[in-house]
């Protein structure tokens, strides 16, 4: 199967059926929330018979989707306490160790569950598997975490900018260690001019630590011969008196970042950043209703959709109420990118006397159906519709 050009297609079937259908190496990105094995009474079932019948389940599944990720891919999977020891070494088999590129711990509930007995559990998992670590094209930053607050600095023409100390200020690094990078540059403070060679009004600066210890820079002379107007010579006051350092204009918006700052994602995304449990039942609601327990919040995906290319081909074989789907449009919608989304939902009936049943929801591909036509209507991008006999 290849997918079309819609925003989102969604295909009705057991997944597993329809992933021997994809063609190998076609998708970019999977994100897959598959029962977490609670025995919990949601819409659907949640309960194998162990651990071994969950892995055994899961893993046909998990060797599915990694033929069908291309070398540059990478997939995420979301999990609890219950299973995520076994899906790590499910990973691992499958996607093998050294792909592994993190464990990251959700924070979707920040007051934590009040139920039952032992701890307020507030966080689940997320594991992060690259199909080929050295061919990933995965980017590990977001600009949603970059505060404009932390660059107080403004050019006459409006650019935010910091200043940081072009020395290197961890001590791993010194004339030892680092022996090419320890040499002089020549400042003036009252301009600010830097370069790598004398020239009029300028002094001598070498690399030091605050306590007048030898440094190094964290720039080699070719790069400030490149960048010389990306430094500034000022005075600073030292332990040992005032002296002249010099400092590298750190930009907001980078000359080689036209998408704006990056910063690196933490393996902690705090429910304030990304959304909870209770603001994806929330959006959920506001678009099909009350049809769905436990969603997870278009912050969650759009935060994964980020790190990859904004043409991505996405996968999700366990759709659950269609946040991928959901989030993928809104991606689109505000960078005005091609990302492609495939959901995959089976017939499965919803539990009687359920929300969704109630709404006339019959079977859980019925919840994601009813989100992603909602999405196509609101946020655009169309929807195919298919299902796998």
């Amino acid at each position: 199967m290849s997918l079309v050009q819609a925003w989102n297609t969604f295909v009705e079937g057991d997944n597993l059926a329809v992933l021997h259908t994809l063609e190998p190496a076609s998708v970019d990105l999977v994100y897959i929330d598959p029962p977490y094995n609670t025995g919990s009474d949601f819409a659907y079932a949640d309960a194998f018979a162990g651990h071994d019948a969950w892995v055994s389940m899961m893993r046909p599944r998990l060797i599915a989707a990694r033929d069908a990720v291309r070398q540059t891919g990478a997939i995420f999977v979301s999990i609890d306490d219950h299973e995520v020891a076994h899906l790590r070494l499910l990973m691992d088999e499958v996607f093998g160790e050294a792909n592994l590129l993190a464990t990251v711990v959700v924070n979707l509930n920040a007051k934590g569950r009040q139920l039952g007995r032992g701890f307020a559990t507030s966080h689940e998992y997320l594991l992060v598997y690259a199909r080929d670590a050295r061919a990933c094209v995965l980017d590990a930053s977001t600009t949603s975490t970059v505060d404009p607050a932390d660059f107080p600095l403004v050019t006459d023409d409006g650019r935010r900018f910091r200043h940081l100390p072009l020395r290197n200020t961890n001590k791993k690094f010194n004339p030892v260690t680092a022996s090419t990078l320890h040499f002089p540059v020549y400042g003036d403070p009252a301009t600010g001019a830097v370069r790598t060679l004398p020239f009029e009004g300028s002094e001598e600066v070498w690399p030091v630590f605050g306590d007048g210890r030898p440094a190094v820079w964290r720039w080699s002379r070719p790069l400030i011969d490149e960048r010389p107007d990306d430094l500034v010579c000022r005075h600073v006051a030292g332990k040992q008196g005032s002296r002249v350092d010099v400092f590298q204009r750190d930009w907001l918006h980078p000359a080689d970042r036209p998408d704006g700052r990056r910063k690196k994602l933490r393996t902690i995304w705090l429910a304030e950043e990304i959304g909870s449990t209770d603001t994806a039942v929330a959006e959920l609601k506001a678009i099909v209703g009350h049809v769905f327990e436990s969603p997870k919040p278009t912050g969650l995906v759009l935060r994964i959709l980020e790190t990859m290319p904004n043409d991505a081909v996405v996968l999700d074989f366990f759709a659950g109420s269609g946040t991928t789907g959901h989030a993928v449009a809104l991606a689109n919608a505000a960078d005005g990118g091609t990302r492609r989304c495939l959901s995959v939902n089976s017939a499965e009936p919803t539990r009687r006397g359920s929300n969704a049943a109630l709404a006339g929801l019959a079977t859980v591909a019925d919840i994601t159906r009813a989100r992603l036509r909602a999405v196509a209507e609101t946020v655009g991008g169309g929807l195919e519709e298919r299902v796998q006999s």
